[in-house]
């Protein structure tokens, strides 16, 4: 019963079975209204003929005793006739029945003019043996001997004794008539429901088939339903809603499966930057421990601190980038001076750029207020200016200061991290500067990428400066060639 069909079927045949016992009381209803129409207008001129081969009704008499006998007479050549005189106001005065069974002793006058006026058959008048039923008739006014209108002669078509008789083969005949026609509508309900309900269900069993085999076949194939489905066009539009969504689950598919290697060459990338300071860690150690004491230099200690701090700064960045792409970071955008910013950078790298013999100029920059988030900013800049003093060799020369184009009327203004280091490669060039960000993202803060966009093979230090410029919604444009240097310009936002 939960089955679509099942469901049109019941609710079918019910609706089919109230228009059948709708459709049967009109056909009664018209049969009756046209057998009165015709026994009426075939006796229309009864009562004119009685009243005037009655020697008694054709001298207008309508009380004489003797009328009684004549209206037996009447009756026995019609037995399904009544016959009555009444006065000019309608009173029943003379009849052929017993005294109880007439119940009602005054006719309606109006209803006997219509039809003596000639309106439309069937006109129905008062029953004299009944309160509540009207019944055909024919009338005919009674003349007496000096002109005067002295009542009517009424006589009722189909009485009592008709009605009885009617009812008997009714009562014989209806249960044959009724069980024919049910019996033969139900069998054409029946045939003519299931030929139509399965032309309307089918384009929704095939919908249901087609899609019971989908769910047979791998995701990795191109799925898809047929592209028609003849029947409602709400059937079709819906073939074509599930494809878009089909085919939406495909590519979301092969942007997780391409993620997911991306993610696998990233940790493999990382694992050589984790393996390269812990092979030197133990290195320095092992070498320590294996000289004699006399022998063992404290540059070794030293070197092999170096390496744990820098493998502890690498599992830091890890750790924040892991944040970052769980979106456990948000960006808090205020008005920065960015001179104060600059100067807490600049006294945090000097000692170390000196240390490695680099050059770190900060030039004076034009710009004085932005709107950034100092703490995601100073992290960016940090890594920025970090992976540049790790790439510049001795002699080198790391240089940071700010920029002003205009592009199509409008000024921007970025701060550029500019070495003389190693430089990249052209697929990591390419991958900081695939940077997109959707509506939701941005609502979000979180940093998304498009359907086709691979994750960027970068170091940790670049991947956080990538999702950390997209939770400031920041651009960022890279140059760079092997073994020249790479310049890293970062848009500003100076308007508030």
């Amino acid at each position: 019963m939960n089955r679509l069909f099942n469901r049109l079927f019941l609710v079918a045949t019910i609706i089919s079975l109230m228009l059948f016992v709708a459709l049967w009381q009109w056909l009664q209803l018209n049969h009756e209204f046209s057998r009165n129409q015709i026994q009426q207008s075939l006796h229309q001129e009864l009562a004119d003929h009685m009243a005037h081969i009655n020697p008694l009704l054709s001298k207008g008499i309508t009380s004489d005793a003797a009328l009684k006998e004549a209206f037996h007479d009447f009756m026995l050549l019609g037995p399904s006739f009544e016959i009555y005189t009444l006065d000019p106001d309608g009173k029943v005065i003379a009849y052929d029945a017993k005294e109880d069974k007439i119940k009602n002793h005054r006719v309606d006058i109006g209803i006997i003019e219509q039809f003596l006026t000639g309106q439309s058959l069937p006109i129905l008048g008062t029953d004299p043996r009944s309160n509540n039923t009207q019944k055909i008739f024919s009338a005919s006014k009674l003349i007496n001997a000096d002109g005067l209108h002295s009542g009517y002669l009424y006589v009722i078509i189909g009485g009592e004794d008709y009605d009885s008789w009617q009812a008997l083969i009714n009562a014989e005949n209806q249960p044959k008539i009724w069980g024919a026609t049910i019996g033969f509508w139900g069998i054409f309900a029946l045939l003519l429901f299931v030929m139509l309900l399965r032309y309307f269900t089918r384009p929704i069993d095939k919908l249901a088939r087609d899609l019971n085999q989908l769910t047979a076949l791998p995701m990795s194939e191109n799925l898809t339903l047929p592209k028609r489905y003849r029947g409602s066009v709400e059937i079709s539009q819906l073939s074509q809603h599930i494809n878009h969504l089909l085919q939406e689950i495909q590519q979301q598919q092969q942007q997780v499966k391409r993620q997911q290697q991306t993610k696998h060459d990233f940790l493999l990338h990382l694992s050589h930057d984790l393996k390269t300071p812990l092979t030197a860690l133990l290195g320095y150690i092992d070498t320590w421990l294996i000289l004699p004491a006399d022998e063992r230099d404290e540059a070794l200690i030293q070197y092999a601190a170096n390496s744990g701090q820098t493998l502890q700064q690498l599992l830091a960045q890890l750790l924040e980038l892991a944040a970052l792409e769980n979106g456990q970071i948000h960006a808090q955008l205020q008005s920065v001076e960015l001179t104060e910013l600059l100067s807490e950078i600049q006294q945090t790298f000097t000692p170390r750029a000196k240390k490695l013999g680099v050059t770190l100029n900060f030039e004076q920059v034009n710009v004085s207020s932005i709107l950034t988030d100092p703490q995601l900013m100073r992290r960016i800049l940090n890594n920025l200016i970090d992976n540049a003093l790790r790439y510049t060799p001795t002699g080198g020369e790391i240089t940071i200061f700010t920029q002003q184009d205009c592009n199509q009327g409008k000024n921007q203004q970025w701060l550029a991290v500019k070495d003389t280091g190693s430089g990249m490669h052209q697929h990591e060039v390419e991958a900081l500067r695939q940077l997109s960000l959707s509506p939701a993202a941005v609502q979000q803060d979180k940093l998304t990428f498009d359907n086709n966009q691979a994750l960027p093979q970068l170091g940790v230090g670049l991947a956080i400066v990538r999702q950390l410029l997209g939770l400031l919604k920041c651009k960022i444009e890279v140059q760079s060639q092997p073994g020249i240097g790479s310049e890293f310009k970062i848009e500003l936002v100076t308007q508030f």
